[in-house]
């Protein structure tokens, strides 16, 4: 009879002590858990015990990975309204433009010379509006991948003259010579269309920013595992130390917030070419140099 009691009574003990553990684990768990909803840091001294430490190290590694993406969402958070910011500002004076020039095409008494004149800057700025629009649709596009474009060997000076017809009227206007150095039509790794609008974008640059009467030169030197392109122009140039900051999204130098520009060609071509770069792994590339 002593000896049933003594079971019954160790019965007991075993049966207390399982609920202990149980509620003590499920108490463990749950503060756990806790931490990693409050993104609080977890005690790794309170749950040294062996049954949780394989569970602590992957909840930890569970709260790492949130914390990351946490961080990454805040980051994507911040560049849209950034973006939006931007975009914003960069629509702003040519809408407003448009706005102005429609009312004064409006006025009954306007003669037809100014109505000729107010026509030709109304379309100046319908046409900004439609590449400003076009430009973040396609730098929107290249940032999220939603864009993908192959690359083959290709002869370069097709993609080159394709550039050089984009900016040739407004080079004549400025009285801008554009000369190149002689070069062999090589083949190069790249997409005509998309490495025209990189060069493209660095020669409007050229000739927006030099002095009428002034020269861009292109010249082309073919080395053992790269071919560098060079557009070169005697404008005003780029300060040093602004360098690292030419191909940022949106950058403007402060000496030139009064030429007309809207900071995103050059992060533009610095995307295209950075796809291109990742298209052509070991193959030969064009490298560009500031």
């Amino acid at each position: 009879m002593a000896l049933h009691i003594i079971l019954l009574i160790l019965l007991f003990i075993v049966i207390g002590y399982s609920i202990y553990r149980k509620r003590k684990t499920f108490q463990s768990i749950n503060r756990l858990l806790d931490c990693v909803l409050s993104q609080e840091p977890i005690a790794l001294s309170d749950t040294k015990e062996g049954e949780l430490s394989a569970l602590v190290s992957k909840i930890n590694r569970i709260q790492q990975v949130l914390g990351k993406q946490i961080m990454q969402a805040e980051d994507e958070k911040e560049q849209v309204k950034s973006l939006v910011s931007n975009m914003s500002h960069q629509l702003k004076t040519p809408l407003a433009n448009l706005s102005l020039y429609t009312e004064i095409l409006s006025i009954p008494q306007l003669t037809e010379e100014k109505k000729a004149d107010a026509a030709q800057k109304l379309k100046r700025q319908v046409d900004k509006l439609d590449w400003i629009i076009g430009s973040l649709a396609k730098m929107v596009k290249l940032e999220q991948n939603a864009i993908t474009f192959d690359i083959e060997p290709l002869p370069i000076r097709g993609t080159i003259l394709d550039a050089i017809d984009t900016v040739y009227e407004k080079a004549e206007k400025k009285h801008i010579s554009l000369t190149s150095e002689p070069y062999d039509d090589i083949l190069l790794y790249h997409n005509r269309k998309w490495t025209a609008e990189v060069f493209a974008n660095l020669l409007e640059n050229a000739v927006k920013y030099t002095a009428p009467g002034g020269a861009v030169q292109i010249s082309i030197h073919p080395y053992e595992i790269y071919t560098e392109i060079m557009f070169t122009d005697n404008g005003c140039g780029i300060r040093g130390e602004e360098i690292p900051r030419i191909f940022q999204r949106f950058y403007r130098s402060p000496e030139t917030e009064q030429t007309e520009g809207s900071g995103i060609g050059l992060y533009l071509s610095n995307l295209i070419l950075e796809k291109e770069k990742v298209k052509s792994m070991a193959k030969k590339n064009i490298r560009l140099l500031p």
